[in-house]
């Protein structure tokens, strides 16, 4: 699946569409500004994937501060067996130059 917009983000959001929404910056980073995404650092990435083992095939949003590490998250996640994941394209960075 295509990598997503913060525009197609925040209509999912508004939506209340069902998603799995992830956030892989560090803690410091969620606790300034936050889309309500979990938080689950990149680091701790692999740690945690067995917590979405039924979940392969749901679409799962990763982001992060510019799109960098979400993009190395869902490779990850893909390289696991997800099928299903979407990058936020430019990060919170995009979301916050969106909402001028």
């Amino acid at each position: 699946m295509n990598d997503i917009t913060v525009e197609e983000l925040k209509q999912k959001l508004s939506d209340n569409a069902e998603f799995i929404f992830i956030d892989v910056r560090e803690p410091v980073e969620y606790e300034q500004f936050n889309l309500g995404a979990e938080l689950i650092p990149l680091s701790s990435l692999m740690a945690e994937v067995h917590r979405f083992e039924d979940d392969r095939n749901k679409e799962i949003v990763v982001h992060c501060r510019s799109g960098q590490r979400s993009a190395m998250a869902k490779h990850i996640l893909q390289q696991e067996g997800f099928t299903n994941v979407r990058n936020l394209l430019g990060g919170v960075l995009a979301w916050a130059e969106m909402e001028k």
